[in-house]
């Protein structure tokens, strides 16, 4: 499931999951707020994500994210 996702919508994934805005992932990845929603809305949609809490589901379950 994560092989069909891009290097830069694993990055995002890791770091929406864990609280971070589009403007903050952007600022920190260097790239536009609206590229951030792009590769954002990419992921969710190859991933069959609905919401922010799926996206966050999805990243514990595959290690992504810890629950510290």
């Amino acid at each position: 499931v994560l092989a069909s996702l891009t290097t830069r919508e694993r990055e995002i994934l890791q770091l929406a999951a864990a609280g971070l805005t589009n403007v903050r992932i952007g600022q920190r990845l260097c790239i536009s707020p609206r590229t951030v929603e792009t590769h954002r809305n990419h992921l969710m949609h190859k991933l069959a994500l609905h919401n922010h809490t799926d996206l966050v589901r999805f990243a514990i379950k595959h290690g992504m994210l810890s629950l510290d």
